[in-house]
C-alpha cells in the first residue's frame, strides 16, 4: 500500500472529518461554496478530474468514460454561468455502474429530487432545472488550464462530509501528512476526555492545553 492509499485507508476507517483534514493542512484546502446535496455522507479518495466549459456539458460525458472504482469526480466547470452541469443520469452512470465514490462540482445540479431519493453521495453549488447543453464547443478548452488541473488536482486527495469538501494536495499526501492526521485524532479523543470527563472548561483544555501537565 503506497501512502496515497494509506491516507485514504486512515481517513476512511477512521471517518476523519474535512473539519479535522483542513486543520492538518493548516486551516486551508477547503472547495469554497460546496454543499452536501444529501446529509450524513461521507467520502474520501483519489480525484478524477472533469472540466467543463462554455455552458456545455459534452466533455464531461466523454471524460466520466475513464471514472476508475473509487474515484471521487470533481467536476470543474468555466463559464458556466448558472446552468446545471449534470443530473440524475450521469450521476446514476458514475455512481452505480462507474462505482465512483462520489461526485463533486462547484457547479450546479439538476433533478434535485432524484438525488435526494437516491440519497445519491454528491457535493456542488447548488440547483437548477436548466442545464447545459450536450453540444461540442466549436472553440478548445484553454490548455493551460487542463495542464494546470491535471498537474495538481488530478490524482489528488477529496475528503467530504455534511461540513463540506476539502481537497489534499499532492505534494501533502507524505508519511508526515498521516503523522498529522493520527495526531489530530488522538488530540480529539483528549479534547474531549476534558470535557466529557473532567469537566474542563473549553479555555483550559483548547487554549491552555493544562491536559500537558497532568
Amino acid at each position: 500500500m503506497d501512502v496515497i492509499e494509506k491516507i485514504i485507508d486512515y481517513i476512511q476507517t477512521n471517518h476523519v472529518s474535512t473539519t479535522e483534514v483542513a486543520d492538518c493542512l493548516g486551516k486551508t484546502g477547503v472547495l469554497p461554496n460546496i454543499y452536501p446535496v444529501n446529509r450524513q455522507q461521507f467520502a474520501a479518495g483519489r480525484v478524477k478530474w472533469v472540466y467543463a466549459y462554455n455552458e456545455s456539458n459534452w466533455d464531461v460525458h466523454e471524460q466520466v468514460r475513464d471514472v476508475k472504482k473509487g474515484d471521487i469526480v470533481y467536476i470543474e466547470c468555466f463559464d458556466c454561468k448558472d446552468r446545471a452541469i449534470i443530473g440524475e443520469l450521469v450521476s446514476k452512470f458514475i455512481l452505480l455502474y462507474k462505482r465512483g465514490a462520489a461526485i463533486v462540482t462547484n457547479g450546479r445540479m439538476r433533478d434535485a429530487h432524484k438525488l435526494i431519493k437516491e440519497k445519491y453521495p454528491i457535493w456542488c453549488s447548488g440547483f437548477s432545472p436548466v442545464g447545459c447543453f450536450n453540444t461540442k464547443n466549436e472553440l478548445p478548452m484553454d490548455d493551460g488550464i487542463i495542464k494546470t488541473r491535471k498537474r495538481d488536482v488530478d490524482g489528488s486527495v477529496i475528503v467530504c462530509d455534511d461540513t463540506g469538501v476539502v481537497l489534499i494536495p499532492k505534494d501533502q499526501l507524505t508519511e508526515e501528512f498521516y503523522g498529522k492526521l493520527e495526531a489530530i485524532e488522538e488530540q480529539e479523543d483528549i479534547w474531549f476526555d476534558c470535557i466529557d470527563r473532567r469537566k474542563w472548561d473549553t479555555f483550559d483544555t483548547v487554549c491552555l492545553k493544562k491536559y500537558k501537565d497532568l
